[in-house]
């Protein structure tokens, strides 16, 4: 069997999937940083060498996100929107509507019985409903990204962050600290005001069942609780959602390969 990488070069962080035949056998997981072509090249080796294997080896690269550009070794390009789709489906077959929520940008996608892109929306205008929001968020609550699921999951009511813009909604969060509401409260406000965007990206697509969230906020439980209560059915999250951009390029370059 081939054996074939999909490297996802996030904004945020870039990903590197190995699959020999359809088995992973490496990844690897780095923050971007300020220079993404090191950044691939790295996740891409650290990868190959949980494996014991070198680039020589590979049969096909298969580049997503949105440095795929600029990958300095050989390789296929494919927009993460087919990635995510691909991956998504590949782990949970009856996937017809992927919700991808990445760094700097969020989708809705929508595919066929083979895990086609049919049609999509995604919201790349500002930061606002993605990762990292909340990540400003949380530095602007001293809190980590781990504490905040652990506290929206517990609020008993929730504040409320009117703002769509993460310079603003940060002010408001900070206004909320000062006037003594509990910070439980405010993180399950904020996970509010993202599902609010969520939920208008998924209304413009249409959401059919299943649905699978992908991407590194697909972690945090407490947002994946308020998103599934809103859209009224149970929520698939693949066994590391951060990779599935990757683990959808290796997939196709599996195919390339073939």
């Amino acid at each position: 069997m081939p054996l074939v990488a999909g490297v996802d070069v996030g904004s945020l962080t870039t990903k590197a999937v190995i699959l020999d035949g359809d088995r992973i056998c490496g990844w690897c997981l780095r923050p971007t940083g300020a220079f993404s072509q090191q950044s691939a090249l790295a996740a891409l080796e650290e990868a190959l060498a949980a494996c014991g294997r070198a680039r020589e080896d590979l049969s096909a690269i298969v580049a997503t996100g949105y440095g795929r550009i600029s990958v300095p070794f050989p390789a296929r390009r494919v927009t993460e929107i087919t990635c995510h789709a691909r991956g998504a489906w590949a782990e949970f077959p009856r996937t017809r509507t992927v919700i991808d929520v990445g760094g700097q940008d969020s989708k809705v996608i929508r595919v066929d019985a083979r895990g086609r892109v049919t049609d999509f929306a995604m919201n790349d205008k500002c930061a606002a409903g993605t990762g990292r929001f909340l990540e400003v968020m949380a530095r602007a609550l001293e809190i980590d990204l781990e504490e905040m699921a652990r506290l929206s999951l517990s609020a008993r009511g929730r504040a409320t962050v009117s703002s769509t813009c993460t310079v603003f909604a940060e002010s408001e969060v900070i206004s909320l600290i000062a006037q003594g509401r509990p910070r439980d409260e405010i993180v399950r406000g904020l996970h509010e005001a993202i599902c609010d965007r969520l939920q208008g990206l998924v209304a413009r697509v249409g959401a059919e069942a299943e649905i699978t969230m992908t991407g590194g906020v697909a972690l945090n439980r407490g947002l994946l609780a308020v998103l599934q209560e809103r859209l009224g059915q149970r929520i698939n999250v693949p066994r590391h959602p951060q990779l599935q951009g990757a683990y959808g390029a290796a997939l196709i370059a599996a195919e390339q390969a073939a």
